[in-house]
């Protein structure tokens, strides 16, 4: 049975980034074998629809994708298709970077999918949080064996996320940093994922702007919206 003070913290921490509506500008570097690479985005959402757009490089603005419900459309302006992706292409590295489109586009729930427990109340990497263990519920369609969630003490930001296998062994890794306060609202500004296998390798994203409950019409998360 869930423990409803760790459902509530890891909901809070779940919705840090979303609201009834919120316009975000966000910085992504990509570090990999290939070398580095630089991407700015803008990320609409409004509910349980989301748009994430690609403004640079030039080579690669106007990519974008849409979520509607748990529909999600990818547009790639190069070839000017618009292609609807089955849940399984969701969960596949993004523009060579360690994040995902369900990422990008939250469409894993913590709350709704997983069942949360407190595993530990103390120090990690010196810093005081409580931890929480997620383990998807039977009916959830989610690919982790298990999620592992620190939240900081002092004012219930996220600081570490883990990502495991079914077998229990980290695959990924997500550390939080810079919390600042954007729109009212106290959020960590600086993320990092990195690939458990792959050393060396890592994907940050940076929160250069990001307002909350702003009037967004829903014509935005229309598909003829997408193309342009």
């Amino acid at each position: 049975m869930d423990d409803p003070r760790a459902q509530e913290i890891v909901g809070q921490a779940a919705r840090l980034f979303s609201s009834n509506s919120s316009i975000a500008t966000v910085k992504m570097q990509v570090s990999n074998e290939d070398g580095q690479r630089n991407l700015t985005m803008k990320i609409w959402s409004l509910g349980e629809k989301v748009l994430v757009r690609i403004d640079g490089p030039q080579d690669q603005a106007g990519t974008a994708i849409l979520k509607v419900g748990r529909d999600i459309w990818y547009y790639l302006p190069k070839t000017r298709r618009t292609v609807k992706l089955p849940t399984s292409m969701t969960m596949t590295p993004w523009m060579g970077s360690a994040f995902t489109i369900d990422d990008l586009v939250k469409e894993s729930f913590l709350t709704r999918d997983y069942s949360i427990a407190t595993s530990f109340e103390g120090k990690r990497r010196g810093v005081a949080v409580y931890e929480y263990t997620l383990t998807p519920k039977p009916e959830a369609v989610v690919v982790w064996g298990k999620i592992v969630l620190q939240i900081r003490q002092v004012n219930q930001m996220p600081a570490w996320q883990g990502y495991y296998d079914e077998d229990g062994k980290l695959v990924r890794e997500l550390t939080f940093a810079d919390y600042k306060k954007m729109g009212a609202r106290l959020i960590p500004t600086h993320l990092v994922m990195r690939v458990a296998d792959k050393p060396g390798e890592q994907t940050t994203v940076v929160y250069e702007d990001i307002s909350f409950d702003v009037p967004i019409g829903a014509e935005t998360f229309s598909l003829p919206n997408l193309t342009q």
